[in-house]
């Protein structure tokens, strides 16, 4: 079975080639250039088929098989690189809806966030470019920041003022007053937001209030999600 195959392909490869070569005498036919690529293919094609046979023998269909898985492999890295962009995207908004707060990048200024579990819309926001978890909460007038959330930011904690009155459902208290250097929602950046930042143990959750909201072009809620979108 081996040998036979063996000498089908010679037979194959040699008719091609001989094909190749009487076509390149006529007017119309191939060029010399035409006829080397056949030569150098056809022999590819040789040692190709002669290294299968080798290395499987009798066992071919395994051999053909193995072909088969590759190419589909093949085939299907093409497909992926081919639709990068659009599997991306689609990679992005999945990931967006399993894990609440992550943030889906709908062009370059728009940016939606699901609804998590519990009901609230967590945002993994990054402030002065430092992760910091946060509530969207359209209650707060001002983005409010817990006090490890401050200091992981670089706030300089130990020498804030807490002179601002703020009303809070437990009652009133203080807080102090600040200017964050950027504070970034998924590809919306806002620069220079003044914040507030909570006393010690009065606050569990970092807030992005009403004054992150006002400075963008638009937000709304549509169900289970929140869209914002930045000015260009």
């Amino acid at each position: 079975m081996r040998r036979r195959l063996f000498w089908i392909v010679m037979l194959v490869v040699a008719f091609a080639l001989i094909f190749l070569i009487r076509n390149s005498d006529s007017t119309d036919g191939l060029s010399n250039t035409d006829v080397g690529y056949g030569i150098y293919y056809g022999l590819l094609a040789l040692v190709v088929g002669a290294s299968v046979l080798a290395l499987y023998g009798r066992k071919l269909a395994r051999a053909f098989n193995a072909a088969l898985i590759w190419l589909v492999i093949a085939l299907s890295l093409i497909v992926a690189y081919t639709y990068r962009n659009e599997m991306s995207e689609v990679y992005e908004r999945v990931m967006a809806e399993l894990m609440p707060g992550r943030t889906f990048n709908r062009g370059t200024n728009v940016v939606e966030i699901v609804r998590g579990r519990n009901g609230d819309f967590q945002v993994r926001t990054q402030i002065n470019g430092v992760r910091i978890p946060m509530v969207l909460d359209t209650g707060a007038s001002a983005v409010v920041l817990t006090q490890e959330a401050a200091k992981a930011a670089g706030l300089p904690i130990e020498v804030l003022t807490y002179d601002v009155n703020v009303d809070t459902a437990n009652g009133r208290t203080k807080a102090a007053s600040v200017t964050l250097d950027s504070v970034a929602v998924g590809s919306i950046v806002e620069r220079a937001v003044p914040a507030l930042i909570a006393q010690p143990g009065q606050l569990r959750t970092s807030l992005l209030g009403m004054n992150f909201l006002k400075r963008l072009e638009s937000w709304e809620m549509r169900g289970d999600k929140v869209v914002m979108r930045g000015y260009p």
